[in-house]
């Protein structure tokens, strides 16, 4: 009976609960995907070259296979859609990442949001803050934004 009331709580929290995710909640790279997901979904749905830079960014940052990084992308969405801050993702982050790592993760999302040629003001406060909550200071936020923008530092899968 104690199984069936568990299961039922279950279902009522999370009723996607029979969708299992590849990813723990522990997982940097779920909760990397995840802001990143988010940045490129400030400004609606996001384009084709912002899924393809997605996906290219992670495959080459977190060395995954093109069906692992469609798993983690999945997963991710899936979280991002239930989250109701960036915390969430920024505390899994600084608990499992050094600072070299975190500058990568900001760099990854420069990256997106200037995968579609134009840069909004959500998108810049989003990295602000982002970048704020990882312990990132202002000068490599902003130092990484002008390489960023100044050219590619990653493969681009636009062929």
């Amino acid at each position: 009976m104690l199984d069936r009331l568990r299961h039922f709580i279950a279902d009522v929290v999370s009723p996607a609960g029979s969708e299992t995710r590849t990813f723990a909640d522990g997982d940097y790279r779920l909760a990397a995907a995840a802001l990143l997901i988010h940045v490129i979904s400030l400004d609606g749905e996001p384009t084709e070259a912002e899924k393809r830079k997605l996906h290219a960014l992670l495959e080459y940052r977190f060395d995954l296979d093109t069906g692992t990084a469609a798993k983690l992308i999945a997963d991710a969405t899936l979280v991002e859609g239930e989250a109701v801050d960036l915390y969430r993702f920024t505390s899994v982050i600084m608990r499992s990442v050094n600072e070299e790592g975190r500058l990568r993760i900001i760099e990854m999302m420069w990256e997106l949001v200037f995968a579609d040629g134009h840069v909004s003001e959500f998108e810049d406060n989003v990295v602000w803050r982002a970048a704020d909550l990882l312990g990132i200071s202002s000068r490599d936020r902003l130092n990484i934004k002008h390489r960023v923008a100044d050219g590619r530092l990653t493969p681009d899968t636009a062929s």
